[in-house]
């Protein structure tokens, strides 16, 4: 396993930092490859150091020491053989914060199936319904049907959700961050999970977007991947972020989190080294 950031964090939704942080576990590398990432500097195996099982174990004991609520494990799918046997000897060592597993959705369900019982809380991105967005920007034109079926399994080991003093304890939380020219696509994430779950499941819609194209912070090769797509090359405007909350309030759904103000900023992108 190879991480590139332990620490604190307090800008994931409220009821998984609270006041004391979430103990956010960055590993390194991903299974998608999406042009826009925030954090390419790690996704396309960027800074990281190699751990074991038994030193992921002792970090999680350490951010619990720090006072985090939860252990968040950030884009963990490539190594969840080691991190569940890290979880294990957790466990045995009587380690009793929730777990988060926040990932893309791209996943595999018999990989989700080793986890269960493990994972308290999921906290997937939902990208896309829209298979041909998913193959620009993801090189996954499979996203749309691969994200349903993992966000059904990640429903059925969590059930319905739980919440103790504002924190959720257990329960799904789906993430969807808009882009600029995708409220058509976000509408038919929306309408996806809810008519599949209701209420059941928690919704967070993101208007973060931070474009990154003329930020000097890409690779030659990765701005070479974005420049086809003029589009990446702007925030989200507040009237396509609107369009999406209409939507919602219209569908009258309950259990959503939103982002108020300009949060297309860098500060929201961790600092992350070896």
């Amino acid at each position: 396993m190879r991480i590139s950031r332990a620490a604190l964090h307090f800008w994931e939704e409220p009821c998984i930092s609270g006041t004391g942080g979430s103990g956010a576990i960055f590993f390194t590398g991903c299974n998608l490859k999406c042009i826009f990432c925030q954090n390419a500097a790690i996704s396309e195996n960027g800074p990281g150091r190699e751990i074991s099982v038994k030193e992921l174990c002792d970090i999680f004991f350490d951010l619990k020491n720090q006072g985090a609520h939860n252990i968040n494990l950030v884009t963990p799918s490539h190594f969840v053989p080691g991190i569940r046997e890290s979880i294990l000897l957790a466990k045995e060592k009587g380690f009793d914060l929730p777990f988060v597993y926040n990932s893309s959705a791209y996943e595999s369900v018999e990989t989700l199936r080793t986890l269960e019982g493990l994972i308290d809380i999921y906290l997937p991105d939902f990208k896309y319904m829209d298979s041909g967005m998913a193959k620009n920007y993801s090189h996954a034109a499979d996203y749309p049907e691969v994200a349903k079926i993992a966000v059904a399994e990640m429903v059925r080991q969590t059930g319905s959700f739980v919440f103790a003093d504002s924190l959720m304890k257990r329960g799904v939380i789906v993430r969807h961050l808009l882009l600029p020219l995708g409220v058509k696509n976000a509408v038919s994430v929306i309408d996806c999970l809810y008519d599949t779950y209701g209420d059941n499941i928690w919704l967070s819609l993101m208007s973060q977007y931070t474009p990154l194209y003329d930020s000097g912070t890409l690779s030659s090769e990765q701005k070479k991947r974005l420049a086809p797509f003029p589009e990446l090359h702007r925030k989200v405007t507040k009237r396509e972020y609107n369009k999406l909350l209409n939507h919602c309030f219209d569908r009258n759904i309950q259990n959503v989190f939103i982002q108020e103000g300009d949060v297309a900023l860098d500060s929201f992108i961790p600092a992350f080294r070896n």
